[in-house]
């Protein structure tokens, strides 16, 4: 089982900076030593790169450094970065380090970002931005989605739709991993995994 911790929104101000929060990072929930373990003998298998806000710098820094401990114990590597593409602002501070194909598993977040998600009985724009994505380097590309409508400020797309629009076009990308949805507690509620995962695959 793969267990990851994740990296909320967070500024490197430089590639030493980016080098000592790798090594915090391994010493602290990887698979290094330190004094203060919080999860005590438990030991994290990768890191998940959720970055929405701060700069786009130095985070391809960060994740060279975190694999570098690969020899030692493999680190996973995944992100989530937004839709739009190609990124501006916060909308994307993650694209930079995506393409240098540092990740085992990207999830692109196609919801709270009308210029890339499916609206309006539409999945034209989401298509258009996942083919992009898919050009990049990457290894596994998961879709992104709102397991339901409250769970993401616009982007919902509803499973019949997900199935018949959506997953016939991606599924014929080699990079194509699967769905990631926002998120368990909604899935709970709402039943969406459950009604899409005979088509998944």
């Amino acid at each position: 089982m793969t267990i990851r911790g994740e990296i909320g929104s967070y500024s490197l101000s430089s590639p030493q900076d980016a080098q000592q929060v790798a090594d915090y990072l391994w010493n602290t929930y990887l698979g290094g030593q330190s004094s203060t373990r919080p999860l005590g003998d438990a030991v994290l298998d990768g890191i998940d790169f959720d970055i929405e806000q701060g700069t786009d710098q130095f985070w391809s820094d960060l994740a060279k450094a975190l694999a570098a401990h690969n020899s030692q114990k493999k680190v996973y590597l995944s992100a989530a970065p937004q839709c739009p593409f190609p990124g501006n602002g916060v909308a994307n501070q993650l694209l930079p380090a995506v393409r240098e194909g540092l990740f085992d598993y990207v999830w692109v977040q196609f919801y709270n970002n009308p210029q890339c998600q499916y609206g309006s009985g539409n999945a034209d724009a989401l298509l258009a931005r996942w083919n992009e994505w898919t050009q990049l380097n990457t290894n596994q590309l998961f879709l992104g989605v709102p397991a339901a409508p409250g769970a993401a400020g616009s982007g919902y797309i509803p499973p019949d739709a997900l199935i018949s629009q959506v997953l016939p076009t991606i599924k014929s990308s080699p990079k194509y991993g699967g769905v990631m949805l926002w998120d368990r507690f909604f899935d709970q509620q709402n039943g969406y995994s459950n009604a899409i995962k005979g088509s998944i695959n």
